[in-house]
């Protein structure tokens, strides 16, 4: 396939790019809304369509999109049919923010926060302090929680105002720097079941007069990024996953509201290599660039210094048409990772010199710095529909 001429590109518009939606509808809003109703100083009902409770569980299926959603409903019977009467009776989603990755919104879930100001802007992300990249689901390589991200949880706000805080996940997340700086705040109880996370997160809902309780279920996004959103192991989860919320339903108890929502959508890539652009395999792409982060379908690009507006050029030139590409500051200009001027000081210099979003169904793979990674089926990150928006099905008692 021949290439167009750099002269014939024409680069993606920024403005084209569909923006989270930070401060009236985007994960970040959630909490706040929810503690609002509770009584919580400090917090405004953000999320008008949400009606006051005073016991609020959010479960978190990781990786379920509204997209992928609204296109299984023989797999989700139960999800579906709350759509209509959820956020309102508008049935509508929320967007996830950018990127649409796990580490970004467990973080924007549980501070509030959009990823400007909490600082985990990315799967992988440079520590200025250090020059490393920083990978912030993993914490590797190891970095002070409280230093990366200093902000308060809503959790431990809602705690400190006397309203019984809880969250019911997996054992192996406990102790996490990223559980520590995104959700932590009361108690942490660990089941391996889902069907136990259900029945455990009801019983601390109805704890206390006013609670607020989250739960997490992960599968959904492992069974996408191996086999993919088009396989039958993922249906399976879907299916699975369909169950748990309609048995944490059928046992809230009075004055709870149940919302469940997710971390971001995905969709499977080709094998091509139109379709996996290899870094490690292009000589362009990696002119001038000292570190590659993020991940692919939302790269940080680190430039050698003095380089940054080279890489720029190269990058527009060579994928403007299947990405949003921007240099740091177009990209905070622009609103991608918070309101203009939300960016805290610390956070500036973690966000790429360029930063990638993909358009069309593409990825920048490294297949040697990141074999993992370039390998998965199923990936997310950009500002797409299918990867930005995220259910928001509620069910009250």
């Amino acid at each position: 396939m021949s290439l167009p001429a750099w002269d014939d590109v024409q680069p993606l518009a920024l403005d084209s790019a569909p923006l989270p939606e930070y401060g009236v509808g985007s994960l970040a809003d959630l909490l706040p809304t929810l503690v609002s109703h509770q009584g919580v100083e400090g917090f405004t009902p953000v999320i008008p369509e949400l009606a006051p409770a005073d016991r609020n569980c959010v479960f978190l299926i990781d990786g379920l999109g509204w997209e992928q959603l609204r296109a299984h409903p023989d797999e989700a019977p139960f999800l579906t049919s709350l759509i209509s009467s959820s956020r309102g009776g508008t049935g509508r989603p929320i967007t996830s923010g950018f990127p649409a990755t796990t580490a970004t919104s467990l973080a924007s879930v549980g501070t509030g926060l959009p990823p400007a100001s909490h600082g985990l802007p990315g799967y992988t992300v440079r520590n200025p302090a250090t020059g490393e990249l920083m990978n912030q689901l993993r914490w590797n390589p190891w970095t002070d929680p409280r230093t990366w991200q200093p902000y308060p949880t809503v959790f431990q706000q809602a705690h400190a105002a006397g309203v019984h805080t809880a969250q019911v996940s997996s054992p192996t997340f406990e102790n996490t720097p990223l559980t520590k700086i995104a959700l932590s705040g009361g108690s942490f109880r660990g089941r391996l079941s889902g069907e136990d996370r259900m029945d455990l997160a009801a019983e601390q809902l109805g704890a206390g007069d006013r609670s607020l309780v989250y739960t997490y279920y992960a599968e959904v996004d492992g069974k996408g990024h191996r086999f993919g959103v088009d396989s039958d192991a993922w249906r399976g989860q879907l299916m699975y996953v369909d169950r748990l919320v309609q048995r944490l339903a059928e046992q809230l108890p009075p004055r709870s509201a149940l919302y469940v929502t997710a971390d971001h959508g995905m969709l499977d890539i080709p094998f091509d290599e139109q379709s996996r652009i290899d870094f490690d395999e292009d000589w362009e792409l990696r002119a001038g660039v000292a570190l590659l982060g993020g991940e692919g379908r939302a790269r940080h690009v680190y430039a050698v210094p003095g380089a940054e507006n080279d890489v720029l050029t190269v990058w527009r030139e060579v994928l403007g048409e299947q990405f949003w590409v921007a240099s740091r500051d177009e990209a905070i200009a622009a609103g991608w990772f918070g309101p203009p001027g939300a960016v805290d000081e610390r956070v500036y210099g973690r966000i790429g010199d360029v930063i990638a979003a993909a358009h069309d169904d593409v990825a920048i793979i490294a297949s040697e710095k990141e074999p993992k990674e370039s390998a998965l089926v199923g990936m997310h990150g950009s500002m797409t529909p299918v990867e930005q928006l995220v259910p928001l099905i509620e069910v009250r008692s």
